[in-house]
């Protein structure tokens, strides 16, 4: 399948020029949408509340290459290149906590838009085309390896429709090819069906698995989340594989070898899709006004196979004697109406933002220290 749209791609797309720095959402060395305020309020149990600052690394050795999902609020069934305030956004929300670890490369890409997923999720015909995306991420990817990477280490990053990307990245560029791969630390497709082969660590990607403990490399980890409470329902979009005999990858990166964990959130304190609708994260409802809140001890995940879905299970621990907020935003909403099929898709990332940072530096070690000239 992943052969097949690539094909398709190079076939009927021609690419964009990110030789011109405009087509670009993140690039080091440059004020940008990721260069913005990232620190984060910690609010304890007891309502106390301190802040925590964001430090980017100052000299990074590794590099992360970031897709973003569908966040474009063009009236087209494909985006443009210009960078509206949906992508800034999202920049912020998912990709630019990873600079105190990594330089960060983000294109811009004419993704298929809002407009298109909401058509489609009615019913009507879309005629959104993938191909063209696909192939602005691969030119992007080939500009950066070819101007900037100088033999680093890379970690790629994407989430929904930008995990597809990666997913689709891996299969043209790295899989079976033993030169590519020799620079992929990781790769990271959260928040996208990766389906692998029942009882296997690998699928479509045969030379790419997924991780299994925090110093692997040249693996993968994948999760779609969904409250424990609100578990996948049985036509659910994400946790269940589309074609028999496989299944869909979890792995927490707050436990790869697996178990609960409690998780390293850092919550936006309004929504992915950018509305300014505030969030009551205490119950005398004093406003937090960092992009970020931390509620240490209240979230905790564990990859769990139930009833035919594989995902990460998101447990609140709330107290409802204590002063902090007693749940979290992140369902899909249509008005008053909660998506149980999409399960917390809008904060897959934040859920376990500070164990993914972690991780990747983690892995950047292992890749430095086990790397072959």
């Amino acid at each position: 399948m992943l052969t097949a749209a690539i094909a398709l791609a190079a076939a009927q797309a021609a690419a964009a020029d990110y030789g011109n720095g405009a087509n670009w959402l993140c690039r080091p060395g440059r004020q940008d949408a990721c260069t913005v305020p990232l620190d984060a309020t910690v609010i304890a149990p007891d309502g106390t509340r301190t802040v925590e600052r964001f430090v980017p690394a100052t000299d990074p050795t590794f590099d992360c290459f970031y897709v973003y999902p569908t966040v474009s609020t063009d009236d087209a069934l494909n985006s443009d290149l210009v960078i509206d305030e949906a992508e800034r956004r999202v920049a912020q929300i998912q990709a630019a906590r990873f600079r105190s670890v990594c330089r960060v490369y983000a294109p811009m890409y004419r993704q298929v838009t809002l407009k298109a997923l909401r058509a489609a999720m009615t019913g009507q015909p879309v005629t959104a085309d993938l191909a063209l995306a696909y192939n602005d991420v691969k030119a992007a990817f080939g500009d950066y390896i070819k101007r900037d990477n100088k033999g680093r280490g890379v970690v790629l990053i994407g989430h929904s429709q930008g995990a597809r990307m990666v997913m689709m990245l891996l299969a043209g560029e790295f899989d079976g090819k033993p030169a590519a791969m020799k620079q992929l630390i990781s790769a990271m497709p959260i928040g996208g069906n990766v389906e692998l082969t029942a009882g296997q660590r690998t699928g479509a990607l045969k030379s790419i698995p997924t991780c299994a403990n925090a110093t692997d490399t040249g693996c993968l980890v994948g999760y779609v989340s969904f409250r424990a409470t609100v578990p996948p329902p049985a036509a659910s979009r994400f946790a269940r594989a589309a074609q028999p005999g496989m299944r869909v990858a979890c792995v927490n990166p707050a436990a790869p070898g697996g178990g609960e964990m409690p998780l390293d959130a850092y919550l936006p304190t309004t929504t992915l899709l950018g509305t300014t609708q505030a969030i009551q994260w205490s119950k005398d409802s004093t406003p937090v006004t960092t992009p970020f809140v931390k509620l240490p001890g209240m979230i905790s995940g564990e990859c769990v196979e139930r009833d035919g879905a594989n995902y990460l299970s998101i447990t609140l621990n709330p107290d409802p004697a204590d002063p902090r907020t007693d749940d979290i935003a992140g369902d899909v909403m249509i008005g008053s109406r909660r998506l149980d099929d999409w399960g917390l898709h809008l904060v897959d990332m934040n859920l376990a933002m500070g164990d993914l940072v972690k991780l990747a530096d983690l892995q950047a070690s292992a890749w430095a220290i086990n790397r072959v000239p």
